[in-house]
């Protein structure tokens, strides 16, 4: 387990990781699980190499998806399935916590690319 959140002693949010795959699991308290949908209250999360590109991607193809926002150090942009299972795609940043795309000055997710950039230029 690489990180984790705890509530009242309970697990809500954890990070875990084996070799080059993550996997992020939350808990939903039970007043914000939405009844109607077979989804509801469910989330996937997916480590990637660059959350902004995804949330270009699927906006500019029509898709609805949250605004990257910066939490836990990590950009994040969500979408909803027909069935309302909620898909989160996460990218490592060192952008401020709670910073919104729509916030940052210049070229958006510039620093998580530097990074990148040079990650591949080592070796």
């Amino acid at each position: 387990m690489k990180n984790k959140w705890l509530v009242d002693e309970k697990i809500r949010w954890c990070w875990l990781s084996l070799g080059g795959a993550s996997l992020m699991l939350q808990d939903y308290l039970e007043s914000q699980v939405p009844a109607d949908r077979p989804g509801g209250g469910v989330s996937l999360c997916f480590n990637c190499e660059d959350a902004l590109a995804i949330y270009r991607e699927v906006t500019t193809r029509g898709l609805e998806a949250s605004e990257p926002e910066v939490g836990n150090g990590m950009w994040v942009t969500s979408l909803r399935d027909p069935d309302g299972y909620r898909i989160e795609f996460e990218s490592v940043t060192d952008v401020p916590e709670e910073t919104k795309l729509s916030e940052v000055k210049g070229r958006p997710g510039a620093r998580q690319e530097k990074k990148r950039d040079e990650s591949h230029t080592q070796g």
